[in-house]
């Protein structure tokens, strides 16, 4: 389970409040921010680029598999004219692999909890606490 505090004191800039963690959100200036954080959809990418890299070492190094450094590079192209958005994940690694080395580990990387999650959907309720 994850939890976190937003909070917003001053136009678009939010305080984001993980236990002793915090990040900041924000728009562009060109979209009326004072761009002081990644924008919202900046922040999910980076979730998804995170579980994605964390996973991918906890498998290699299981497998005992030397990843060197993983790079995972994501890109967000919105819903338009009935389309579903779309997320471009690339994957590279410093160190070489077998061609069945990188295909195990995209069918890991289309395994992630976050990747799931986000194909699967969820459920948002929302209430105004009183």
């Amino acid at each position: 389970m994850a939890h976190v505090t937003v909070i917003s004191e001053y136009h678009y800039s939010q305080q984001i409040v993980s236990g002793h963690h915090r990040l900041t959100a924000d728009e562009p200036a060109a979209r009326g921010g004072g761009d002081s954080g990644a924008t919202p959809y900046e922040l999910l990418l980076g979730s998804l680029g995170a579980c994605t890299s964390i996973t991918l070492r906890m498998y290699a190094g299981r497998k005992g598999w030397e990843l060197g450094k993983i790079t995972v590079g994501l890109r967000y192209t919105a819903a338009s004219d009935g389309e579903k958005g779309h997320i471009d994940r690339r994957l590279s690694f410093s160190k070489p692999l077998t061609e069945e080395q990188q295909q195990r580990l995209l069918e890991i990387a289309g395994k992630t909890p976050v990747t799931l999650t986000l194909k699967a959907g969820l459920a948002i309720d929302t209430s105004i606490a009183h």
